[in-house]
């Protein structure tokens, strides 16, 4: 068995491969050549949660599960939100092949499918991004909107000012891109030709009157039935993907509180973003097109991920191997 660690999986899986990779595994879901369970979320004090993802990809014939805390709670405290690991067994004998860390696979491999339903749903000239948040998966998503449009300008806002300041700093460092803080939400987003909501909030944080025409929204924050970081709205003006029908069905707030309103339709999701990459829905039709992608975080696309890793580490003599 493999041991695969956090600067590991950094170093394996980057950017461009893993938006390949998610693509892929997208496409091979919605085409019924994957099978994963809805997550079994246990509830724990403080709003925090410990989660099992269980997959299987028949057509790489291996099959896991993530098992991840997710610690809202931990915001300040210098910890990450989210932790854990990916298990990766091979489906035709039963053997453990690898463990890997399952931080670093979650903050790159969201980021890689929010560029992968960028790619088919924003528009080519989309130059403006808003981020939304500060966090890991705030950088995360600056690198993977980099890769999929020409981006010239980024308004990133934060709650805390300084965390905002702090994120212009370390990121202008990086990338030669222009970033700029935004002290509201609305002066972030209301020229923005993309924004990411990347928040830890169970409150709106998006409004629709802010929003305008030929923006697309990648939301990936919120992850149960009573959390959402988009208003009504926002949803409401919005053609709806999402990665996976009956995970948002199931665990979207940002789905299932304006349909509960009685804002939107059950219809109002146009399809699986699997399915636009095969071409079998339709994306973007005008300029002027609202676009939303909801993303809730897929086990297949945990064990895509963590399956590109371990062939990588197997070729590059990476990980650790222990007798188990």
């Amino acid at each position: 068995m493999l041991v695969i660690n956090q600067n590991e999986v950094a170093e394996l899986l980057a950017m461009e491969s893993c938006i390949s990779v998610m693509e892929s595994v997208l496409k091979a879901l919605s085409a019924g050549q994957a099978v994963q369970s809805l997550r079994q979320v246990l509830p724990l004090q403080k709003s925090n949660l410990l989660g099992l993802m269980p997959g299987y990809l028949q057509h790489e014939e291996v099959a896991g599960a993530k098992i991840i805390s997710v610690f809202p709670s931990n915001h300040g405290s210098g910890l990450p939100s989210h932790q854990g690991l990916v298990t990766l067994f091979d489906s035709s004998t039963g053997v453990l092949k690898a463990i890997v860390d399952g931080q670093k696979i979650t903050a790159i491999r969201t980021a890689a499918v929010s560029a992968a339903a960028t790619r088919y749903l924003a528009r080519e000239d989309a130059e403006i991004l808003a981020l939304l948040g500060t966090g890991e998966q705030a950088k995360s998503h600056l690198e993977a909107m980099l890769r999929v449009r020409p981006i010239r300008e980024i308004k990133v806002w934060s709650r805390k000012l300084a965390k905002a300041q702090d994120f212009q700093i370390e990121m202008s460092q990086k990338y030669d891109v222009q970033i700029i803080v935004a002290e509201t939400v609305q002066a972030a987003v209301s020229a923005a030709d993309i924004i990411c909501t990347v928040t830890a909030s169970t409150e709106p944080v998006l409004k629709g009157e802010w929003l305008k025409p030929g923006v697309h929204i990648n939301a990936v924050g919120a992850c149960r039935p009573n959390d959402r970081e988009l208003d009504s709205e926002t949803v409401q003006l919005a053609k709806l993907y999402v990665d996976r029908l009956e995970s948002a069905q199931n665990e979207s707030g940002d789905y299932l509180i304006p349909l509960n309103e009685g804002k939107i339709t059950a219809d109002h999701i146009v399809g699986e973003i699997g399915e636009l990459i095969s071409g079998t829905i339709e994306g973007r039709r005008s300029a002027a097109d609202i676009t939303l992608f909801k993303g809730l975080g897929l086990a297949i696309e945990d064990l895509a991920a963590a399956n590109f890793i371990y062939h990588e580490a197997v070729r590059l003599h990476k990980g650790t191997e222990i007798a188990f």
